[in-house]
């Protein structure tokens, strides 16, 4: 796999603080593919690597382990797994053994969960899930027990909780509990902005805390490349998907318009992320690079750096990144483009 670029230079020189930059491979590639991605990512200066708990997929748990053995600095997590096909007994045991393995340097990304429809799995009061979720993992991680049990080996470390979502209900739960609050689906505006962290805050007084108390970590999707046309390619797919989703009104999109977009989904196929996956040909024409600049950071290095600080120059200093592939011959290619081109950015903003 290639190596990081040679050449230096700086960006962002107005941002005065470090940045904490997490980023999240979806393991579609090979294990040894996998492993060498999270040493790319360390190497390019993140500071936590997220691996996708996805069903069907290749287990995030194992990868995390592998991951954390082939690294040395880098805190490694699932972003995010979910109470549902995991049990918090189940998890709090990965999390100690992660924690084993790689001391002080385990964490776990916590959410509703995706993709469970087809496993039969209903979600019923996901608020109250989660919370008793978060709170048995960490008993059971500083030794307590839990349903009448403890872990035979607990974590001897602190292993931070981070929660996943767009909801606000959710929102306010993170701001209560979490230590670190992964917030957005990917399009971000000042107002949002504010409102996030309006629903963190009013969690965080439920329980004695203020928004300087955890890490907030807005959920954006990164694809760089030395061809920006070639990244703005490449996302495509997860724009529109993000687009039906949302539907910021704030992009004023014709209901035409939006309708045309569901209907090209509707006849694509895969998850957005799948690297294989199919995409219609009519999202390229109906996804221009404004919708394409809505939801991605995306483009050279230097445009992504540009566009990660208007995101920062909103009140955040940590971004939580889901890596997305260039349209190369394989996902792993992709991502190490992605992960690669992006690397003086991060360490600019490591150096503040």
């Amino acid at each position: 796999m290639a190596g990081l670029p040679s050449f230096s230079f700086r960006l962002l020189p107005c941002l005065a603080v470090s940045i904490t930059l997490e980023a999240e491979i979806s393991p579609g590639m090979s294990t040894a593919e996998a492993v060498g991605l999270a040493q790319l990512v360390e190497e390019a200066g993140f500071d936590r690597l997220g691996i996708s708990d996805v069903v069907y997929w290749p287990d995030c748990f194992m990868l995390q382990a592998l991951c954390a053995q082939a690294t040395s600095r880098i805190a490694v997590g699932a972003m995010v797994t979910n109470p549902y096909t995991r049990h918090p007994v189940v998890l709090a045991g990965a999390l100690a053994t992660l924690d084993d393995l790689a001391p002080g340097r385990a964490f776990c990304g916590l959410g509703v969960g995706a993709g469970l429809a087809p496993l039969g799995i209903d979600y019923p009061k996901p608020v109250a899930a989660l919370r008793q979720a978060v709170a048995d993992i960490r008993t059971l991680l500083s030794g307590g027990e839990a349903g009448g049990e403890r872990l035979i080996r607990p974590a001897a470390h602190p292993v931070p909780l981070s929660i996943g979502t767009r909801s606000p209900q959710v929102m306010r739960l993170a701001g209560e509990v979490a230590d670190i609050a992964l917030v957005g689906g990917r399009f971000l505006s000042a107002d949002l902005a504010d409102a996030y962290r309006t629903w963190l805050a009013e969690g965080a007084t439920r329980s004695g805390r203020t928004l300087d108390d955890f890490d907030i970590a807005p959920r954006l999707t990164l694809c760089c490349s030395a061809d920006g046309d070639l990244a703005r390619r490449s996302v495509k797919r997860y724009a529109a998907h993000y687009l039906t989703l949302i539907r910021p009104p704030e992009l004023d999109v014709a209901p035409d318009h939006m309708a045309a977009v569901e209907a090209a989904l509707a006849r694509s196929r895969g998850w957005y992320f799948d690297h294989h996956r199919l995409d219609d040909p009519e999202l390229d024409a109906l996804i221009d690079d404004r919708l394409v600049r809505a939801f991605t950071i995306v483009g050279t290095p230097r445009e992504c750096g540009d566009q990660l600080a208007a995101v920062l120059d909103m009140g955040f200093t940590s971004a939580s990144l889901n890596l997305a592939a260039t349209a190369r011959s394989g996902a792993a290619e992709g991502l190490a483009e992605t992960i690669s081109s992006f690397a003086p950015v991060a360490a600019s903003l490591a150096r503040g």
